[in-house]
Parts: structure tokens; sequence; C-alpha cells
């Protein structure tokens, strides 16, 4: 169960999510600090750890639109967000994949903030509501290198594998 902590409209660009003026930080340790940061309110609960971890940011079609800024994903990463979106940006969706990004496709999701969420490989239950999303899911191999934790940790186990059958 993952509380929603925000709900977003349609084309949420890279630029909401991490500004541009913050381009120069790229550590993954460091930029979870600019998350959102011209939302003053999402800003603030995020850096004074008001939110937990596997917490729900809902949003529209489109969400990660605009530049290939990796921090993008990296800095919600930081956070451990599940995004759960009715559409994500090609780009953006590849950077959440390699990243580990934890991110979810249900085209038809209606949640507010503060519902409470089930989220299972087919479907999202808001259990607030009581209503049912069917999810699109992702191709086994991208599920595997998000639940993985990202592209390097995944190459690293899949090495580790191959290395144990010589």
């Amino acid at each position: 169960m993952a509380k929603v902590i925000a709900t977003l409209g349609d084309d949420v660009s890279t630029d909401v999510i991490y500004p541009g003026r913050y381009m120069a930080t790229v550590l993954p340790s460091e930029t979870p600090q600019h998350a959102f940061a011209d939302d003053a309110e999402l800003s603030r609960r995020l850096m004074a750890k008001q939110i937990e971890p596997g917490s729900v940011i809902v949003a529209g079609a489109n969400f990660g639109c605009g530049s290939s800024r990796e921090q993008a994903c990296s800095c919600l990463k930081g956070h451990e967000l599940t995004i759960v979106a009715t559409g994500f940006a090609r780009i953006f969706l590849q950077n959440a994949v390699n990243l580990g990004l934890n991110v979810v496709t249900a085209p038809d999701v209606d949640a507010s903030e503060g519902d409470v969420l089930e989220i299972t490989a087919a479907a999202v239950v808001n259990k607030t509501t009581g209503q049912s999303f069917d999810v699109v899911p992702l191709p086994k191999a991208r599920q595997a290198i998000i639940d993985a934790g990202g592209l390097i940790a995944y190459t690293r186990k899949r090495l580790l594998e191959t290395a144990g059958k010589a």
C-alpha cells in the first residue's frame, strides 16, 4: 500500500521535475534535493523527509516530456517514489528503466492526494475509492531491470550469474 503525495496533470516536463538551473548536479546522492524545486510545498515536504519511501505521484499523459535529462529520474528515485501515470514520455521512460525508478502505466488511473493505492503487476487499486485500474505492463526485460535496481545493478547481477555457471 502506498499513499498518493501529489497528483499532476498531463505533459509534466523534466523542467518541472528537475529544473535546468541544477543541471550541474549529476550525482544521484545530490539530485533529490532539487526534485520539484519550483513547487515550494512539494519540495519542502520532500526535503523535510515528510514523505514515506514508496509513496506515489499520480500524473496524466506524457509524464517526463521535454529534455532527456537523466536527473529527472534520478531525483525521484532518490526519494524512492513510484510514478503512476496514464503515459510516459519515451526518453523519460527509458531513463526510468535504466535507473530503476518504479514507473507504472495505468491509462485510466484516478486518484487524489492522500488516497491509498495498492499496486500490482495487473492493476492499481485505489483503496480509498474502491476503484481498480488496469496496468499496461512493461516488457519483461525492462521490468527485470527496474526490479534489479537499474541497468548497472541488472548487468552486475547477470554477470555474476554467468560467472557462476562457468
